[in-house]
């Protein structure tokens, strides 16, 4: 038998559901008189539909896990673009390795996880479950984020700052054009990647600091106190606040801490007024990607108003909250916050990178 190619298992395309075209209400209202995962969904799709509602609600999307890659971008970017989201808080995978990926022009694969692992990497193919990626595409990814760090004044930048970059990057040489930091760029809704470092974009800065420290010159630096600090400041700007958290990890509870934050800086803000998180983890462990929305409130994160814990796959339910959303319409009647124009004077403090020492032979 012979063996498999690059290009044979390169050739199913992971396609992302439009939520334009499929009208899930009738199910979601079906789901509502269910049990189990079906009524907890359609209690979560209620509540973002509250969220949307609310006209004086701000909302937050955060992003933990591979639904980006597994179909569900174009549910953020139609979130976005219907002013459902007001800021998005994300793992680097889901922003660079995934959406900046595909706006380059490339492709996730339908694959399988039952495969020889040693031959995908023989091929230098990455398997995200039963997803697939090309490496070599995946470190062109790289080199376009150490090009683009290349091009800035070395200094300080909060992930926002630096991804805000991206978007304008993108406007000119995005092969697709409607990724999701183009789209947040364009309709000025702040993307947040707290670790910034772990993804593609990691290794593109790495390479762009190690170079200029070779030449003695100054650098690009990440700040991730200044995310952190703005972050809070829209969390202060907004008073009333709605999340919708897809997975856990730092993107969740980054989010929620905006909450102690600015009560440690002195602001009484109320708790997050609604909140969402679709999740598969075991909340038997006391690890914070499973720590339940109720036991948020003992924090003084989230309120437990409208607070439903949703354990199931992300892309089985995203699809349908969202389309849910979509559908009823109350998005039409939101006003944009563009809380990316809180910034849009200010540099994120801090003195430029110092210049390597190089030492002489």
């Amino acid at each position: 038998m012979a063996k498999p190619t690059k290009k044979s298992m390169l050739n199913e395309v992971i396609k992302h559901v439009d939520i334009k075209k499929i009208n899930s209400t009738p199910i979601i209202d079906a789901m509502r008189d269910m049990s189990f995962a079906s009524r907890e969904t359609a209690r979560a799709t209620d509540i973002f539909q509250r969220m949307v509602a609310d006209k004086a609600c701000s909302n937050i999307l955060t992003l933990a896990g591979s639904t980006s890659a597994g179909g569900c971008m174009q549910v953020y970017v139609d979130m976005v673009e219907c002013n459902m989201i007001d800021a998005v808080v994300s793992t680097g995978a889901s922003i660079i390795d995934m959406d900046f990926f595909e706006a380059l022009g490339y492709k996730h694969y339908k694959g399988s996880q039952f495969v020889d692992d040693s031959q995908l990497r023989s091929l230098y193919i990455d398997r995200i479950y039963d997803t697939y990626i090309d490496e070599v595409q995946l470190q062109d990814c790289d080199s376009a984020i150490k090009k683009i760090a290349d091009s800035l004044e070395p200094r300080p930048y909060s992930s926002r700052e630096f991804i805000w970059e991206i978007g304008k990057w993108l406007t000119k040489n995005a092969k697709k054009k409607n990724s999701l930091i183009q789209t947040c760029y364009q309709k000025n809704v702040p993307i947040f990647v707290p670790a910034f470092s772990d993804c593609s974009a990691g290794f593109g800065l790495v390479m762009h600091q190690v170079e200029k420290m070779k030449k003695g010159q100054p650098y690009v630096t990440i700040d991730s106190v200044a995310d952190f600090r703005e972050l809070t400041d829209i969390k202060i700007k907004a008073k009333t606040t709605g999340l919708l958290m897809v997975g856990g990890g730092v993107p969740k509870n980054f989010a929620q801490d905006t909450v102690v934050c600015a009560e440690c800086l002195g602001h009484d803000v109320p708790m997050h007024k609604y909140a969402i998180q679709i999740t598969v983890a075991d909340v038997r462990d006391g690890a914070c990607s499973s720590s339940t929305l109720k036991e948020a409130s003992s924090w003084g994160k989230v309120d437990t108003v409208y607070e439903q814990m949703v354990y199931a796959e992300a892309t089985t339910v995203i699809p349908l909250l969202g389309s849910y959303a979509y559908h009823k319409g109350s998005w039409k009647n939101r006003k944009p916050r563009e809380f990316a124009k809180l910034f849009a004077s200010k540099k994120s403090v801090g003195k430029p990178a110092p210049k390597a020492v190089v030492k002489k032979k």
